[in-house]
């Protein structure tokens, strides 16, 4: 059931995050000391996003055309790094969730597959009844009706009618079987 499942899901996507923030954090400090990092990674997409967010702020506020400096270089590493470790927490959940979707579909495929099998195995099943059933018919049709046995009980009663009449006496076994009938 998944109600079963979802505490193990919720604890491995906790897990992760925390796993991941450290990671976050360890990203943002090679960045704030590594000049690299600072002049190539950090500081294009810092000043891109203070660019953006100036401009919505600008234009929410009706200041049109207004030109937006940007932030020196200190503040700009610092959200810069911060940016560097939001995206590395995104990537780890996002590349979590892929994992799960690509679980969840193999697992389907599978209970698929095992249905479709069984399905298979019922139709082979189904088949094999179907000529069991035939061969039965034909040999119920094969057996006599039941009017042509009572038509060979007479004629071998006549016979051992004849037999006595001719002064011979069927065998004990026999005129008990024919008391029988």
């Amino acid at each position: 059931m998944v109600v079963g499942a979802f505490p193990m899901a919720k604890l491995l996507y906790l897990g992760i995050r925390q796993v991941s923030k450290p990671l976050a954090n360890r990203i943002k400090e090679a960045a704030r000391r590594s000049e690299f990092f600072k002049t190539y990674i950090c500081l294009p997409p810092a000043q891109l996003y203070h660019w953006v967010e100036m401009r919505t702020k600008m234009r929410i506020m009706g200041f049109r055309g207004t030109a937006i400096k940007p932030l020196n270089e200190e503040a700009a590493a610092e959200l810069g790094a911060e940016l560097l470790g939001e995206a590395t927490i995104f990537i780890v959940g996002g590349g979590c969730l892929v994992l799960e979707y690509w679980r969840h579909q193999s697992q389907q495929r599978h209970k698929e597959e095992e249905q479709r099998a069984a399905w298979d195995a019922l139709r082979d099943e189904v088949g094999h009844l179907a000529l069991a059933l035939e061969a039965l018919q034909a040999q119920v049709q094969a057996v006599p009706p039941q009017s042509a046995l009572e038509e060979l009980r007479a004629q071998v009663q006549e016979v051992r009618a004849q037999l006595c009449a001719a002064g011979e006496r069927p065998p004990a076994s026999h005129a008990a079987s024919s008391a029988q009938n």
